[in-house]
């Protein structure tokens, strides 16, 4: 076990790239599965990203790694992704519609990741059946199978998952017919993956908005495509310099898709200067003033900011109030914060937030993936030391990110961990 050491009271300085999504590059690595054959660069280097390349491997593919470089081919395929690979891997389920699309059968264990409450599987499922398959779960494994190949429909979720919508999206592109997805999800990294269906040959319209339409087609071409950058690694370096102070630019920064969190962080005084559409600057003069965000799907304030956003509100002036409708127990940081001396209170599902001088470095335990950021960048601005216990949820998301803010000037290291939980 690891942990990060965090000498705070440092500003950031320089200039610092972005790596690729990590939830763009996990949906398309299983969309080999449809094609056979893929080439992905851009892919960040991350436990999520070795642990789906495990799982394809187990699968029967043939995988490749060198740099930010992934080769998938296909061998001989045993449609199963077993429960012992994707416990620790919400996006796992991924490959259930995918194996059914090509296959015809799957056996996909219930996936785990992180504890931040309820993420229910059951969206993907009832639009599976309505495109043919028949689908039990036994012994915490999900066991479906269709007669032939599956069926165009038509299907509106009850919630725009981004799971449900990449899950149905690629099980349709080699569906028999048309399939409409009506309140499909919106994000990014959905577009993304339609880009690089797109590329082998796949007919979709409508990514990016709430109505997706696929003709399904009898196979795909090879998939040769390079992964957007990660918005939200961007937002965390903007979430960086406000709470450490200083200027820094930021290079491979998706600036479309992150306007509403540019938004924010504006209205609580921060300067970001958009050089590009994929470069800005930014820089931090004085005090923040607190303000409020509500968490919604694209295009709304993304929930995986949430956590990033309120560490810097912990010292920004004023009151903030926090308010988290995606999921229900995605608040553990708040405890971890209050060791560093924040001041803040649950209500719900709100968190207020009133701004102090200055937090306190602690010793404190990420939960989380995103809560694990969110106390990186309070320690990064927090007198003293702040040490980061089970630091492993970062490692699921950001690709060497105590390297790159070592490089913009933060006193950070990883070391050994004497815990071992």
């Amino acid at each position: 076990m690891e942990k990060f050491v965090i000498r705070g009271g440092r500003e950031l300085h320089g200039t610092v790239k972005v790596s690729g999504s990590k939830n763009a590059s996990l949906p398309i690595l299983f969309a080999s599965i449809l094609s056979g054959r893929l080439e992905l660069t851009n892919v960040p280097d991350l436990r999520d990203v070795s642990t789906t390349c495990t799982i394809l491997e187990f699968m029967g593919f043939s995988v490749e790694r060198s740099a930010d470089r992934v080769k998938v081919v296909e061998k001989e395929v045993i449609p199963e992704a077993p429960y012992e690979l994707v416990r620790t891997m919400r996006a796992s389920i991924l490959a259930l519609g995918p194996l059914l699309a090509r296959f015809g059968r799957a056996k996909v264990s219930l996936p785990g990741g992180c504890a931040i409450g309820l993420r229910p599987v059951d969206l993907h499922l009832k639009g599976l059946s309505k495109m043919g398959a028949e689908i039990e779960i036994s012994h915490g494994y999900i066991i479906a199978k269709v007669n032939g190949r599956l069926k165009g429909a038509d299907i509106t979720l009850d919630f725009p998952t981004v799971g449900g919508t990449e899950n149905l999206l690629m099980a349709a592109v080699l569906a028999e017919g048309r399939t409409v997805i009506r309140n499909a999800a919106k994000e990014p990294e959905i577009v993304d993956l339609a880009k690089a269906l797109k590329s082998a040959g796949a007919h979709i319209e409508g990514e990016g908005t709430d109505v997706i339409v696929v003709e399904g087609r009898r196979e795909l071409s090879p998939i040769s495509y390079s992964v957007m950058p990660d918005r939200i690694e961007a937002g965390t370096f903007l979430s960086a310099v406000a709470t450490a102070g200083g200027e820094i630019t930021v290079e491979d920064f998706p600036v479309e898709t992150l306007k509403t969190v540019i938004d924010k962080f504006r209205e609580a005084g921060l300067e970001i200067e958009e050089i590009s559409p994929s470069k800005v600057r930014v820089r931090k003069k004085g005090r923040l003033t607190g303000t409020d965000i509500t968490t919604q799907p694209y295009p709304g304030f993304p929930t995986d900011m949430q956590a990033q956003f309120m560490a810097a509100m912990c010292t920004a002036e004023g009151i903030s109030v926090i308010k988290e409708t995606i999921f229900e127990n995605r608040f553990m940081h708040v405890l971890e914060l209050q060791r560093m001396g924040a001041d803040l209170k649950i209500e719900g599902n709100t968190v207020v937030v009133k701004g102090v001088e200055r937090l306190t470095g602690a010793k404190v335990t990420a939960t989380d993936l995103r809560a694990s950021a969110s106390l990186v960048v309070a320690g990064l601005g927090a007198e003293n030391t702040t040490e980061v216990y089970r630091i492993y949820h970062l490692d699921r998301g950001y690709e060497r990110l105590e390297e790159k803010l070592k490089a913009l000037g933060a006193d950070i290291e990883r070391v050994p961990s004497e815990l071992s939980y």
